[in-house]
């Protein structure tokens, strides 16, 4: 990809603003934009030098598959093991093939909510919550209850609520279908160009669709905020809201990852800080973790599509005696 005309002047452009003020640290910004041919950079100013940071610089990469000796993912349709402290991708299979994420879905949720709310605001659920497709986890919320963003991101990524989901995205966008553009632009934002989204919750869509490898871009942003690393490390979570008519109403959820609640140990020399599960006909059993090596270096860990949750945390594990 050639750097066009434009851009040089763009580079050149914060060079230009020091001599002419003098020293100093100042951070220019050009964004991924898959529509423009112009490259993504991070530009840092400083008297004596300037820096241009590539937009994958502290990205794992992954255009093929990357196979390991000895790793069984034969029961996963999509997988992959990626360092972040090292920004390397250690393992791929099928992670830029597009399937149903279910549940994951509300990490890009998540993300969005932490990025554009605040925690103490309160949410008041609409009759949207109501939602009657058969199997879809709810957190139980009626229209007229009063919660705090914070009480519903318990909610969404600890017991996976697809009611929490609404309400984050009516909160946020004043409805799923307008919330669902910003999740498709932001994820385009994040380098997540294999994605379309068309709700906050993952419910079966045929336009509803991700991969492996976004997800894990996803997940990443996320990351990024101290309070959704918090909630996927919780186990239990009790607090109250009020409901229509002022009444007090406990909420009290246990997560729904098998590692933390004790039910399936990671193996020996890996520590599981947390994730997001997901269950639908259509998606099958998905799981996606951030892990930690008895170095302290992260791992983001992506199962996609298995028959059942027994295979989902074989899979799993298999990926995790991957680490170094």
């Amino acid at each position: 990809m050639k750097c066009t005309n434009s851009l040089k002047i763009v580079l050149l452009f914060p060079l230009l603003i020091l001599i002419l003020t003098g020293c100093g640290s100042k951070s220019f910004r050009i964004p991924y934009d898959p529509n423009t041919t112009t490259m993504a950079y991070a530009l840092d100013s400083y008297c004596i030098e300037d820096v241009a940071t590539p937009f994958a610089a502290d990205l794992c990469v992954a255009p093929n598959d990357i196979a390991l000796p000895k790793a069984d993912l034969s029961l996963a349709s999509a997988a992959g093991l990626f360092d972040i402290t090292h920004h390397d991708t250690l393992y791929a299979k099928n992670v830029n093939r597009s399937l149903h994420p279910a549940s994951l879905t509300k990490t890009m949720t998540a993300y969005l909510a932490l990025k554009y709310g605040k925690l103490d605001d309160v949410l008041t659920a609409s009759e949207n919550v109501k939602i009657t497709e058969s199997g879809a986890q709810l957190c139980g919320f009626k229209e007229g209850d009063k919660l705090t963003l914070d009480q519903v991101l318990h909610g969404l990524l600890m017991y996976s609520g697809n009611d929490a989901g609404v309400m984050i995205a009516e909160y946020i966008s004043g409805s799923s279908e307008e919330f669902a553009k910003l999740m498709n632009k932001e994820a385009k934002m994040l380098g997540a160009t294999n994605t379309n989204f068309v709700n906050p919750h993952g419910l079966t869509d045929d336009n509803h669709y991700t991969t492996a490898y976004d997800l894990y871009l996803i997940f990443q942003a996320a990351m990024q905020y101290d309070k959704f690393k918090e909630i996927i490390h919780t186990t239990d979570y009790t607090s109250t809201y009020t409901d229509a008519e002022g009444n007090t109403k406990e909420m009290h959820y246990i997560t729904t990852n098998n590692y933390l609640s004790g039910g399936v140990n990671p193996p020996s020399n890996v520590s599981v800080i947390g994730g997001k599960t997901g269950t639908t006909k259509a998606a099958g059993n998905c799981l996606i973790l951030l892990s930690n090596n008895a170095a302290g270096e992260s791992f983001v860990s992506v199962v996609m599509n298995t028959d059942d949750k027994d295979a989902l945390y074989g899979q799993m594990n298999n990926l995790l005696k991957m680490i170094p």
